[in-house]
């Protein structure tokens, strides 16, 4: 595939003069601004590796995709940002990556909107309406009404049709007999087939195309662009990667962030480091914390700050907020 190249890009932030070199920036008379000098250039920043994976089609699932289209911005940007009172950029790449940690750490979120993407994604219906609910992007979706759906649809892989989860409500757990997975995977084939041939009877008797949509099912496929600045890919990012998330979407958030993070590279490993592999304490939890550092086994500790750990009927609870942090605890012990 030809890659979908954008602006010219050049050399970078840093290619702007310092605040107090620039011409100052006010209005001659109401409605007429000062135009900005000829030695000012402005040139669009350009990260090398990220302008090469512009246009490619990173595959997903059966026929989904995901396509870095355009970016705005890099690490040079948020820093930028976040040090615009001084009227200057950069000072080092040690200090630039200092301070875009200390962002993530204290939760300053504004320099990191100052970068964004667009990526084109080909994904199923399913998955588009897990998607959508992230409302803080900008998203264009191909439209049924005015064209004919692709006869294109998801089968999941055999490993991937398992039992409902007893914890998770949402969520899949343990793997079902064979024979309860060969039916399932048959059914939906034979389903979707049936549906689509049944879009196409009505489309050729003259059903409009948007009434005609309604046959079917979300295992088709839908594509659309989406533009996201990176603060709020972040917070996507985080539910999306997240285990509890379905793994069908959290294929796809591993190839969005695949991509994103080698236009923003000082700003992921922060990420990967203080949000998806950080762990917050609730006050409970710092009680039985300290409780841990006193000495006290992690049953003792969690009754010491009222984390329950049984139900009033005597048997072990499964899910709340002291199973939750015996979970944190093990995730200290078994850090790499």
């Amino acid at each position: 595939m030809q890659p979908l190249r954008s602006a010219k890009r050049g050399a970078g932030l840093n290619a702007f003069p310092a605040t107090e070199e620039a011409e100052p920036r006010v209005y001659a008379r109401p409605g007429l601004p000062v135009a900005v000098p000829d030695d000012s250039p402005m040139a669009r920043v350009s990260v090398p590796a990220a302008d090469q994976s512009i246009g490619v089609k990173h595959p997903v699932l059966r026929h989904g995709f995901v396509v870095l289209v355009d970016y705005m911005g890099n690490d040079a940007a948020i820093v930028q940002a976040a040090r615009v009172s001084y009227g200057q950029g950069t000072k080092s790449v040690r200090d630039d990556r200092g301070l875009i940690r200390y962002l993530m750490r204290h939760r300053h979120t504004t320099p990191f909107e100052m970068v964004e993407y667009k990526f084109l994604v080909r994904l199923p219906i399913f998955v588009a309406r897990q998607w959508i609910r992230h409302r803080t992007s900008s998203t264009n979706e191909y439209s049924a009404r005015y064209s004919i759906v692709p006869d294109e649809y998801e089968l999941p892989p055999a490993e991937e049709v398992r039992h409902q989860s007893t914890r998770n409500r949402q969520g899949r757990a343990d793997p079902l007999p064979p024979e309860v997975v060969d039916r399932f995977r048959s059914d939906l084939d034979s389903v979707s087939k049936e549906a689509y041939a049944a879009y196409t009877r009505a489309l050729e008797a003259g059903v409009a195309r948007e009434t005609a949509r309604l046959l079917l099912p979300v295992a088709y496929y839908t594509q659309w662009y989406w533009k996201i600045n990176l603060h709020n890919l972040f917070h996507f990012l985080s539910l999306r990667l997240d285990p509890h998330s379905q793994e069908e979407i959290r294929l796809y958030a591993a190839e969005v962030a695949k991509l994103a993070s080698v236009v923003c590279p000082v700003a992921f490993e922060a990420f990967e480091e203080f949000q998806v592999e950080g762990l917050t304490l609730g006050k409970r939890e710092r009680k039985a914390m300290r409780a841990l550092l006193e000495g006290k086994s992690p049953t003792e500790a969690c009754e010491s700050a009222g984390l329950p750990l049984t139900r009033d009927d005597g048997k072990p609870m499964n899910t709340g907020e002291g199973v939750e942090f015996l979970e944190k605890l093990e995730r200290i012990r078994t850090l790499d």
